[in-house]
């Protein structure tokens, strides 16, 4: 289960936590932008037909038998490495100490844990959500009419934190992909999943907001639900009154461990874009703008002279970016993209994510107070969190997913200098998992040369000698230390 600390200090855990919290249920026992996807649509949008009760209000129950048949439960298995034992004294305990030293020679064990999702299609076709299949060496769908089947994930996003499965199976029931930008606040809705194991549970509220803001990526834009989210139903569909999917349940807010009304669904109109693309290539496609944003506070809007507070603020340009080619500077006040305003600093990454690499787009910035129309070709992004497919010996990949070391994430990871690659990812199996690297470690030297990019580290992997093993310095918490991969 994955855990988050959100700005409130609380901690995040999957369905009933502290904080804000992915909602995968645990088994008993920025630069942004998308390409586009392919143009037939993998799913259906036809509403289901259910007429309204008497007095006009959704007809849930019709809904909840036409519905119910395409969730499904989804059941994963990895393998975390970590102490398996503890003596009776907790934290301060010598078996733990002796892991978290040496946690590369830690033992593995076998994680089963749930979530939800539903069929878009009957040919097989499961989205559900990243964080439910992450890391999954055995992912098990389980259909409505008791069907267990392995399931092949087709790709996963873990920005929007997306994924799509498929199974072999024809004539599979499936719920439509509605419109999410046409919800409204207070309409109601329904969630289904498979909360804490119990299957096919249903429960209704309605919207409490659209367009927030939740700290889980740079595309946040998640709609808010007091329908009852609990750890399982990550993955499982927010339904509206016509039988439509607006939403893939994804996190709650709690401060019990339980749903107190406040749950969190990723939009369909954001999935629809990711899916397609999923299923097209087994990725998602970004293009790139090449600024780093901060939101323009009153204060700071005092300080530039301007009169609101609304637009983006740059704080950073990128080096041969198409921002810098089109002459946006650190600064500059970009209120509007593409022909569309930018009211707050969230807007810009998903007006990006909309945007069709190579096209030229206007951009108008505020400079000393004064309009200032620009062009820029927005480009497609070499993602740096992606796998460096670099050999590593005689065979195979490094085999993990990195990005370099920014003041934010030195910050968090309380780390004294904003140097080298965060490893994200360790693929299972690979060079590095069988090195010992793990997610958080920073990687500061292959074969004693510093690495300062993604390119830098793959240059390094590229020119080391097959055969011979990989010397890296890592450093883990507040240790560095030496790994031969």
């Amino acid at each position: 289960m994955k855990r988050f600390i959100g700005n409130h200090g609380g901690k995040l855990v999957g369905a009933g936590l502290v904080g804000l919290a992915l909602v995968a249920g645990v088994a008993f026992g920025p630069h942004m932008g998308f390409t586009a996807g392919p143009k037939t649509p993998l799913w259906t949008e036809r509403a289901v037909n259910v007429a309204p009760t008497q007095v006009q209000a959704p007809n849930w129950v019709e809904l909840a038998k036409e519905l119910k048949p395409a969730v499904v439960n989804v059941s994963t298995k990895r393998v975390e490495s970590g102490p398996q034992m503890r003596g009776p004294s907790g934290s301060g305990d010598p078996f733990e100490q002796f892991y978290r030293q040496f946690g590369d020679q830690a033992p593995k064990r076998s994680v089963r844990s749930m979530g939800s999702g539903f069929a878009i299609n009957s040919n097989g076709h499961i989205v559900t959500n990243n964080h439910v299949v992450e890391g999954a060496t055995e992912i098990i769908v389980k259909l409505s009419d008791g069907r267990e089947l392995t399931a092949k994930l087709v790709g996963r996003d873990p920005k929007t934190d997306l994924a799509l499965l498929k199974v072999e199976a024809t004539g599979l029931p499936t719920i439509a992909m509605g419109d999410s930008s046409e919800l409204k606040v207070g309409e109601p809705v329904m969630a289904i999943g498979n909360p804490f194991g119990l299957e096919q549970t249903v429960t209704t509220g309605i919207v409490s907001a659209t367009g927030r803001v939740i700290g889980q990526g740079p595309y946040d834009d998640f709609v808010q639900t007091d329908a009852s989210i609990n750890p399982g139903n990550s993955g499982g569909p927010l339904i509206n009154a016509r039988g439509q999917a607006i939403g893939i349940n994804a996190a709650i807010f709690s401060q019990s461990g339980g749903s107190v009304g406040i749950g969190f669904a990723i939009p369909s109109n954001q999935a629809k874009t990711v899916v397609m693309q999923l299923a097209d290539s087994g990725h998602v496609s970004r293009s790139w703008l090449g600024v780093a944003i901060q939101p323009l506070t009153p204060e700071l809007a005092k300080g530039f002279n301007l009169g609101d507070a609304k637009g983006a603020l740059v704080s950073n340009v990128t080096d041969d970016s198409p921002a810098d080619k089109a002459g946006i500077k650190a600064g500059d006040i970009i209120t509007e993209y593409d022909g569309r305003k930018v009211a707050r600093t969230e807007d810009l990454p998903r007006m990006v994510a909309e945007t069709q690499a190579g096209r030229e787009v206007p951009v108008t910035v505020l400079r000393d107070g004064k309009p200032v129309k620009l062009t820029a070709r927005v480009a497609k992004l070499d993602d740096p969190d992606q796998k460096v497919a670099a050999e590593a010996g005689e065979k195979g990949k490094l085999g993990v997913a990195v990005e370099p070391v920014t003041a934010a994430i030195a910050k968090e990871l309380g780390l004294k200098e904003a140097k080298g690659l965060v490893v994200k990812r360790v693929e299972d199996g690979s060079p590095a998992a069988n090195a010992g690297i793990r997610a958080g470690d920073v990687i500061l030297e292959v074969d004693r040369q510093p690495v300062k990019d993604v390119a830098g580290l793959r240059q390094l992997v590229d020119k080391h000698a097959k055969g011979t093993p990989m010397v890296m310095l890592v450093q883990r918490q507040n240790a560095t230390m030496y790994v031969a991969v």
